[in-house]
């Protein structure tokens, strides 16, 4: 089945669009909520269905580890059925978990073997083995199984990393579209932060015929500046009839940078991760509800904000609970967090398709980027 990618509305790069998945309809810029190991941390599958998350990502690095894909594949559907979940899924290819395994990897033409950092054991990984995994998992997306490149990097380190990719990325395409796949495969630009690079590794790309791309090898420690540099390069590069993945960002304000210049698609775990470290995303910056100032607050967390959270409890017991380290803490930081991102991508979606664009990210751009507790 062909990706359907329908482009609704355009203000400057930034785009409205809808995207046919097996398993239905993403309208994108999305934000895709992180369950690696099959599951949204602290969020049961209807409670993110009623924040309004279209897409969750899953990964297949760690799937493949525990459970494994045998047992995923047994329920019908395979990922959905496993954990529950019965809209879309993006499956990552797992390159970036082995990317992070640096002292406990060896990379080949082959693949890469690496110690698996539950048992110990040794475990290799190829462009088909991900693609095996992948398709076991039946996601409506899977990506292609690349070496990500580290920064900083060389020229020379860059283009053999870069290069790497691009012939596994042949072999992974080869393997994934060997008879029907449950899905569709994306291809992944890399390069570091040299753009004649991001150039020929999309050159490379092209060859072959990916429903989606994404950008890899960003969010790896680079500052900014440079990656929106790189991003400036490639998106005008990349093909425009189909949905843009940029991996692993990240912040509202990089969000809103990267649609400005034509991202389709983001992931991260910074909402669910900030969450459980007490950290809370608010209209006026980031709260630290472990901050003492916050022990007698009888205030919502944000009173611009219309999560459960936020209209049913007070700041002082939010901090209550985080300092008891109980449970439900961290589930409704997760559900206060995971709604102010679901709603962001609303209001960006909405902004576009007004002509209003540049002024919602004006005002994104200007909330406060530092922990700060937020103005009553």
């Amino acid at each position: 089945m062909k990706l359907r990618f329908e482009l609704l509305q355009a203000d400057g790069a930034a785009r409205v669009a809808r995207v046919h998945l097996p398993h239905g309809i993403v309208e994108t810029p999305a934000f895709m909520p992180v369950g690696t190991y099959g599951t949204v941390k602290a969020m049961a599958p209807p409670e993110l269905a009623a924040l309004g998350a279209q897409i969750v990502l899953g990964n297949t690095f760690h799937l493949s580890l525990r459970p494994g894909a045998d047992i995923v594949a047994l329920h019908r559907d395979g990922l959905h059925g496993f954990m529950g979940w019965q809209r879309p899924i993006l499956t990552d290819s797992g390159g970036f978990q082995v990317f992070s395994l640096a002292t406990l990897r060896q990379i080949s033409e082959q693949g890469v073997r690496f110690r698996s950092p539950v048992d110990g054991a040794e475990v290799h990984m190829s462009p088909e083995d991900s693609m095996d995994v992948q398709r076991a998992l039946q996601s409506d997306v899977a990506m292609a199984f690349d070496d990500c490149t580290a920064y900083p990097a060389s020229e020379s380190q860059a283009r053999e990393s870069m290069e790497r990719s691009m012939r596994w990325a042949v072999r992974g395409h080869a393997h994934y579209y060997r008879d029907e796949p449950p899905g569709h495969l994306f291809g992944i630009v890399q390069g570091g932060m040299h753009l004649a690079l991001r150039t020929a590794s999309l050159e490379a790309l092209t060859a072959l015929d990916w429903p989606g791309m994404a950008i890899g090898g960003l969010a790896v420690g680079e500052p900014e500046e440079e990656r929106l540099r790189v991003l400036e390069h490639t998106l005008p590069l990349m093909p425009s009839d189909r949905p843009r993945y940029l991996m692993g960002v990240g912040y509202p304000h990089e969000i809103v940078a990267a649609v400005a210049r034509g991202v389709d698609m983001f992931d991260c775990v910074m909402p669910t991760r900030h969450a459980r470290n007490g950290h809370l995303f608010t209209s006026e910056g980031i709260v630290n509800i472990r901050n003492a100032r916050f022990q007698r607050d009888t205030g919502p967390l944000d009173p611009a904000c219309s999560c459960s959270t936020c209209r049913n409890y007070s700041r002082a017991y939010l901090r209550h609970l985080d300092r008891c380290d109980e449970i439900l803490g961290v589930q409704l930081g997760t559900v206060h967090n995971l709604h102010f991102y679901l709603e962001l991508m609303r209001r960006i979606r909405a902004a576009i398709a007004a002509g209003e664009f540049a002024a919602l990210a004006a005002r994104i751009m200007a909330i406060p980027r530092r922990t700060a507790p937020p103005v009553a």
